[in-house]
């Protein structure tokens, strides 16, 4: 699980993500190890990352190419998955002007687990990033500021966490849209799959 951050507005949204994907390989409990590291913030760096890997026998591979963040029709769509063993569990954040809706996938069925309205900031991550998210707000938002403030805001904190922890990539995707999309709609469509 790595970053999706959005601001939802009465004029609009913006959404960004990273692009990283990192697979694990090797003794289970070695792995969960490993991931409580990474997403506590333990580990820093890409190289890091590789020692500490190496040093408790697990295989990783890392990309920086899975677009986390998309946009449809004026809906800004972001999704972020973590694995517990074999389950794989996926919360996915739909945003438009004027409001937000979070939905659970689990075995490909999608529950919606909350809805929100405008003037919101919305973090998806680990322990880490959600960290990192709530201080750059708080550092760097200024109540009734406008999309292009918040572009900024989210702009910061992908770069502090690309800078912080190893689990975010240094390349992210913006996507923006001052349409009212229709949120039930769209959680209707991907209901059906």
């Amino acid at each position: 699980m790595t970053l999706v951050i959005a601001f939802i507005g009465w004029e609009g949204a913006v959404m960004a993500g990273d692009m990283r994907e990192i697979t694990f390989q090797g003794d289970g409990s070695r792995i969960e190890e490993l991931e409580r590291e990474l997403y506590s913030g333990s580990i820093v760096s890409d190289g890091d990352l590789k020692e500490r890997a190496g040093a408790i026998g697990v295989t990783i591979r890392v990309r920086d190419d899975k677009a986390k963040v998309s946009q449809r029709d004026g809906l800004l769509i972001g999704e972020v998955a973590e694995t517990d063993g074999s389950v794989v569990r996926r919360k996915r954040l739909y945003a438009t002007k004027g409001g937000y809706v979070i939905a659970e996938i689990i075995d490909s069925q999608l529950r919606v687990i909350q809805r929100g309205s405008a003037s919101n900031f919305v973090v998806l991550g680990n322990n880490i990033t959600k960290q990192i998210a709530n201080q750059c707000i708080q550092g760097a938002w200024e109540e009734g500021g406008s999309i292009p403030d918040a572009m900024r805001v989210i702009m910061l904190t992908m770069q502090a966490a690309a800078s912080t922890t190893a689990s975010v990539s240094r390349t992210f995707i913006l996507v923006h849209t001052d349409l009212a999309a229709n949120l039930g709609g769209a959680i209707e469509q991907d209901s059906r799959g």
